[in-house]
């Protein structure tokens, strides 16, 4: 897990031991873009499914202990979040499970959240900022180009932008080149399931708007507040019966805020 994600569960397991001991892993969708569980306690998440470049056919290094196929369902949250294996998959489990526990907790009334609103409406998009996105993000990128900023945007390879989009492109690698001058930085809620999340924050500058957003986002947002984060884009499950046939029909984000899913956004308080 990232170091974020990883505190996270060691901040859940110090305010919510009880809870996370009595919670037992229900069901579970892997799909070719999103990861889904539901928990015993039928709360729901989502992460961004991370899969293997290279699977490992050999016999010698073939699976089929816990977490693998058919060795899922009716493990506890513990022993996901405790497990030592390391994986595309497993980040992708992980990541699900912290958000579904974290659910409950963040509609509980503790935190500022403004409802059925994406993350972008909140920011100030006047001219003359330096805005960073780390990922792809086709609306972001479109409102933006057309906002009078100056942007980047982080990806691995150039084909993910459009044609028109390449001026915009910066690699990956270079995210220590453009995130410390940049007054907005937003960043895909996939960095926390890759293990990319922490590095990219450490070069953000003080004073600097960070978002994070996207369907992997829905994590208890106390670690990533601390972490400079201002907003966190993520969604509330509205649907919880088709979203399991959603991922597992290759939908993506787009499609869980179309049938099942509402925007929200979680505000840093003032001070905290």
């Amino acid at each position: 897990m990232s170091l974020i994600l990883e505190q996270t569960y060691n901040l859940l397991k110090e305010r919510y031991k009880t809870r996370l001991e009595e919670l037992v892993i229900s069901d579970v969708r892997i799909g070719l873009y999103l990861t889904a569980v539901r928990l015993s306690d039928n709360s729901c998440g989502t992460s961004a499914t991370l899969a293997g470049n290279n699977p490992v056919c050999a016999k010698s290094e073939r699976d089929f202990g816990d977490f693998t196929p058919l060795g899922i369902k009716g493990h506890t949250v513990l022993d996901m979040l405790e497990l030592h294996k390391e994986t595309g998959i497993i980040s992708s489990l992980k990541t699900a499970v912290l958000n579904a526990v974290s659910s409950g907790i963040i509609a509980s009334g503790n935190y500022k959240i403004v409802e059925n609103c994406d993350p972008i409406r909140l920011l100030d998009l006047s001219s003359g900022k330096t805005i960073t996105i780390v990922g792809a993000f086709q609306s972001y990128i479109r409102k933006i180009s057309e906002s009078g900023n100056r942007l980047n945007v982080l990806e691995l390879s150039e084909n993910a932008l459009a044609s028109d989009q390449r001026k915009f492109f910066v690699p990956a690698g270079e995210y220590d080149k453009v995130i410390p001058s940049s007054d907005i930085v937003i960043i895909t809620g996939q960095t926390l399931v890759n293990r990319t999340i922490d590095e990219l924050l450490a070069a953000v500058s003080p004073g600097t708007e960070v978002i994070v957003t996207g369907p992997s986002s829905g994590l208890l947002p106390d670690i990533l507040f601390e972490r400079k984060v201002t907003i966190i884009g993520t969604s509330r499950i509205t649907r919880p019966e088709i979203l399991f046939d959603i991922v597992s029909e290759g939908g993506t984000g787009y499609h869980l805020f179309e049938y099942c899913a509402k925007k929200i956004c979680i505000l840093k308080r003032n001070g905290s």
